[in-house]
């Protein structure tokens, strides 16, 4: 049974609404009044102190064109060393304006136009994106529902592998908020050599982990460093999306080199200031801010389970977003919609995570992003629960 948040205890209970819906907000403006934002991945958290503290420092010295970010690559490849990228050469790591930019050069690098890149879906809509719109064919590979959780198609994952050149990896995954195992980053590697495949891992999401256990980066293995490109960057842990910046990893300093272009451009001052805070004197912040999603997916899980019992979902091992399958009810054609018009709650619809030829698959599907406060969360789950059971047959 679910109880009602401790809203004494909870240090986020006094967001309010009022002040988050501002201009500077896409999450919040781009909805009427009313509506409770549950879709793009931000958190509504205040940014950690110590990021602050450095920002404003820094607008108080020079905002004018940074020099060489040598103590930000050196914090960086000690925190890559920890996740296992281990000997990192000095030029194995460059800075981006985001991780997407990064997404989008190891398309046009490592492939031709007509040629197949695989991912598993459903997917961040960038990967597909990046893919199409720069004249590849996205393979997508639909994750299996398993009894515990979604896993991967591996007959149809090598399959699709035989005719690629490249694997785009979300580690963890996003959407679908899973936490690939050692033996399933194992497997994976030994048919991204088996096939010969160049690999990009986007490991934004890796602080954002439910699990004791350290976190594992997909090039920590030896066998699979020299094809691939590790994407990462502090937007998502940290709550900075707005101040845009990221990493491209490789240890093959050569494979990163075809990937630097000047059209990507380059990340802010503001942003290598951030980082910076962050890695150095961020992790109290990080640490209660994931004890706080903990909770923020326990109550959200108990709930669903309690209220709306038909609605099928795996908690999710990563990130504060959790995907649900709401194919059962009558509008599952126009679910998104219908939940922004009836409940007043705005989230994700299945098919963005999908290539054309297979958005059909996750009609009925949506993305929930449950970074709020807990008074704000059950709010918005109490909209849903009225609305989706009031149209049930």
């Amino acid at each position: 049974m679910t109880t009602t948040p401790d809203v004494a205890g909870d240090p986020h209970a006094g967001l309010d609404p009022a002040r988050l819906r501002h201009p500077d907000s896409v999450k919040w403006a781009l909805h009427p009044e009313g509506v409770i934002p549950m879709w793009i991945a931000d958190m509504d958290y205040p940014v950690a102190p110590v990021i602050l503290d450095a920002l404003r420092a820094r607008l108080d010295r020079s905002v004018g064109y940074p020099g060489d970010p040598r103590e930000l690559r050196a914090t960086l490849k000690d925190k890559l060393a920890a996740q296992g990228l281990t000997d990192l050469p000095d030029d194995g790591l460059a800075f981006t304006p985001s991780v997407v930019p990064g997404i989008y050069s190891a398309i046009n690098a490592l492939t031709t136009p007509g040629e197949a890149v695989v991912t598993m879906t459903p997917i961040y809509h960038p990967f597909h994106l990046a893919t199409t719109e720069q004249g590849r064919r996205s393979v997508g590979v639909p994750l299996k529902e398993g009894e515990d959780g979604y896993e991967i198609n591996w007959f149809g994952l090598d399959n699709a592998a035989r005719n690629a050149r490249l694997l785009l990896l979300c580690h963890p995954h996003n959407p679908t908020g899973r936490d690939w195992t050692p033996d399933e980053l194992d497997r994976l590697r030994d048919i991204v050599v088996k096939r010969d495949l160049f690999v990009v891992s986007d490991e934004l999401h890796a602080d954002l982990r439910y699990a004791d256990t350290p976190f594992e980066a997909f090039a920590a293995d030896p066998k699979v460093r020299a094809r691939t490109v590790t994407l990462t960057g502090p937007a998502k842990a940290f709550n900075t999306a707005g101040l845009g910046i990221g990493a491209m990893i490789s240890h093959d300093p050569r494979l990163l080199a075809r990937l630097k272009t000047g059209l990507m451009g380059h990340e802010s001052a503001l942003s290598r200031t951030a980082w910076q805070a962050a890695l150095e004197g961020g992790t109290p912040w990080l640490q209660d801010t994931v004890t706080y999603l903990r909770g923020n997916r326990d109550f959200m899980t108990a709930y669903l389970r309690e209220h709306l019992p038909w609605v099928k979902f795996f908690p999710v091992q990563a990130t504060y977003l959790q995907w649900l399958d709401l194919r059962a009810h009558p509008r599952a054609h126009d679910i998104q919609t219908f939940l922004l018009d009836e409940a007043k709650v705005a989230v994700h619809p299945g098919p963005l995570f999908a290539p054309d030829a297979q958005k059909s698959l996750y009609e009925g599907f949506v993305r929930v992003n449950f970074a709020t406060s807990r008074p704000l969360l059950e709010e918005a789950l109490t909209r849903m629960r009225d609305t989706l059971n009031r149209d049930l047959p």
